[in-house]
């Protein structure tokens, strides 16, 4: 963990890209891939992928390429894929949903416990099996079952105040759909999905801004 404080977040943000295409490749029975052969398919430049990687260590062989099982496993090793997390959604509408309902998380080692919402209407109704919690029982939830992620789905006026629930309680990492910034201490990473950011993003490549 030490070492990866050292890497640039631009590197850690491209590695899951690696994760996602070797185990594309895998599937497809590939065995062992050059940097250039990689670089085809993944987009990156064949010195940007080698430097990449020699972040973490010295994966490839010169005249071999990478073993794409072991690059696979190393690379889900540094994030963090060989345990799981418990997480806890608050928010049960759209993003929520939808979120509960992405199978792909748990295949990764991402478990979902629990589900919280303010709406009434939405107490006890099921999303694969997990009842929606009333909010204001997220805090005893969350000293009774101890919770790495915490997934905040709900509006801009109500983040904060989850994010300091998650906070108080041990969570140590926030998945943040709300279209606002947290304020958390240095022991909690946030990592932000704004929406609206990567719509505004698409809007000015399709007016040719550079």
């Amino acid at each position: 963990m030490d070492k990866k404080k050292n890497i640039s977040m631009a590197v850690i943000k491209r590695l899951p890209k690696y994760h996602r295409y070797l185990a594309e490749l895998m599937r497809n029975d590939v065995d062992r891939i050059s940097s250039k052969e990689l670089s085809e398919k993944i987009g990156f430049t064949a010195s940007q992928i080698r430097q990449d990687l020699n972040c973490f260590g010295d994966f490839g062989q010169q005249g071999y390429g990478y073993n794409v099982g072991e690059l696979y496993n190393q690379i889900s090793g540094i994030l963090g894929l060989t345990k799981e997390y418990k997480t806890v959604i608050v928010g049960a509408g759209n993003i929520g949903q939808a979120i509960a309902n992405y199978s792909q998380f748990e295949k990764l080692g991402f478990t979902l416990d629990g589900i919280f919402d303010i709406n009434p209407k939405l107490m006890g109704l099921k999303i694969r099996d997990i009842e929606i919690q009333d909010i204001d029982y997220l805090g005893d939830y969350l000293k009774e079952n101890p919770t790495d992620i915490g997934i905040i789905c709900v509006p801009n006026n109500n983040a904060q105040k989850i994010c300091e629930t998650f906070v108080k309680n041990g969570v140590k990492g926030i998945w943040n759909f709300a279209p606002i910034d947290l304020v958390v201490p240095e022991t909690v990473k946030v990592e932000n999905v704004h929406l609206s950011d990567s719509l505004l993003t698409l809007s000015c490549l399709l007016n040719d801004i550079e």
